[in-house]
């Protein structure tokens, strides 16, 4: 079964795979790392590996069982894309989302270059938002890899923002998700930061969400910013039932 979830963006949540590696600086402070590791401490058995790379093919099938359409998150807890996941079982989870076309499926990695070497092995149903995070000038690369992926909607989740994004371009992008640091350790985003990504998105007519501005206690930072909230997100499309 999915899991409602706090994140903003997204509905519920689906973790065919649990469990990840450090790949950049913002993957210093892992929400899901410190979550998995409190699973663990809690007898959770999908946890009994603590934040090692984990399969769960008992979990694959849970999208059929959902009788509302819904908005879901793939993998809060881990990377579809980190290079333990073997190929096939991507391709037994993505047929699963094209057999699923009422529910939409969010997918972010940090692992862009893995996503574009299997893409074309993957079917791109009209239902996967495919997405890739950034948090620094330095892993701008990754979106120019997600520009070449044959998703429907193509995201970006600039979080935590680490720094400013002077060089990004929202060419080929369908929506932006800007977001500070949160939890122990968080290191503090700029308004400065924040503003010219917003900018860039009015140009490029990209719908733009703030997230948060993080920090150790996220609800007192809170998510206005220039005096309102941000949710704006692609259309959904409406499809059929599992076949």
């Amino acid at each position: 079964m999915s899991t409602q979830t706090a994140i903003e963006w997204t509905e519920s949540t689906w973790n065919p795979v649990s469990g990840c590696s450090k790949v950049s600086p913002g993957c210093a402070h892992c929400y899901a790392e410190r979550m998995a590791k409190r699973l663990q401490a809690m007898g959770q058995y999908r946890y009994r590996n603590g934040f090692a790379v984990t399969l769960h093919p008992e979990a694959i099938n849970e999208p059929f069982s959902w009788k509302k359409p819904r908005v879901v998150f793939v993998n809060s807890m881990s990377d579809l894309f980190h290079e333990e996941v073997p190929v096939d079982f991507i391709r037994r989870i993505f047929d699963v989302i094209n057999d699923c076309p009422q529910h939409t499926f969010q997918i972010l990695t940090k692992r862009s270059r893995r996503l574009a070497e299997l893409a074309p092995l993957l079917n791109w149903s009209d239902n996967i938002w495919m997405g890739v995070t950034v948090e620094n000038n330095d892993c701008l690369f990754r979106i120019d890899h997600l520009r070449h992926v044959g998703a429907s909607i193509r995201f970006v989740s600039l979080e935590p923002l680490l720094g400013p994004l002077d060089d990004l371009t929202l060419e080929g992008i369908d929506w932006a998700i800007v977001g500070g640091e949160s939890g122990p350790g968080a290191r503090p985003m700029k308004k400065e930061w924040v503003l010219p990504i917003q900018s860039k998105c009015r140009r490029a007519n990209v719908p733009f969400f703030f997230k948060q501005w993080g920090g150790v206690h996220k609800k007192k930072a809170g998510r206005s910013l220039e005096g309102r909230t941000w949710d704006q997100r692609p259309q959904i499309k409406s499809a059929s039932v599992c076949v």
